[in-house]
């Protein structure tokens, strides 16, 4: 069987690009912004913690998740460049991409074992989990000169940034009516309990 290769600018390519944006951007609303946090901090609150053992050290609940999230953004700023050049000079992003995109994926779901007893295991798959995301649409973006031509990339570029946003309110929403309504999802109701 022939392998076919989309071509450039043609419309079934930039559509698969854009499609990209509907399925990752759904990481930075709902673990990023609006769920993972507000399930965070009830996490603590309601076992009445404060202070939390983690590397040897104490370190107040509130500001540890923005520690880990610098760290995070510190590692991201120093190897996306780095993977950005070895992937172009190899000309094989669409590894990198698989592999940045898989880590964030088990990552997030590392996260459903997140709890007070599994702390550093929660705190690596997020650590991870931004890493995944961040990078991965990095290597995304770096494919737009390669799929469309110049007068193409900003229309593709604000339609996958649509995409993206359309995406993550539909999952925002079914999440909010997971945790408002958790008998109808079949989720018994201790498990919402903490949110």
């Amino acid at each position: 069987m022939a392998r076919t290769f989309a071509i450039k600018g043609s419309k079934r390519l930039l559509n698969a690009w854009a499609f990209y944006d509907w399925a990752n951007s759904v990481y930075s609303l709902v673990i990023a912004s609006a769920i993972f946090p507000i399930f965070y901090g009830a996490l603590f609150r309601a076992a009445d913690i404060e202070k939390v053992s983690v590397f040897g050290g104490d370190i107040e609940r509130a500001p540890l998740i923005s520690y880990l999230t610098s760290a995070a953004f510190l590692f991201i700023g120093v190897i996306t460049p780095l993977i950005s050049g070895i992937a172009d000079y190899l000309g094989n992003k669409k590894i990198f991409m698989k592999f940045f995109c898989y880590l964030g994926g088990v990552s997030c779901i590392g996260l459903y074992w997140f709890s007070l007893e599994n702390i550093y295991l929660g705190l690596v798959c997020y650590f991870f989990g931004l890493v995944g995301f961040w990078v991965s649409f990095a290597i995304n973006n770096s494919y737009l000169p390669d799929i469309a031509y110049p007068e193409q990339q900003d229309g593709i570029s604000a339609k996958g940034f649509s995409m993206g946003y359309i995406g993550s309110v539909l999952l925002l929403l079914l999440n909010l009516a997971m945790v408002m309504k958790p008998d109808i999802f079949g989720i018994e109701t201790d498990a919402t309990e903490v949110a």
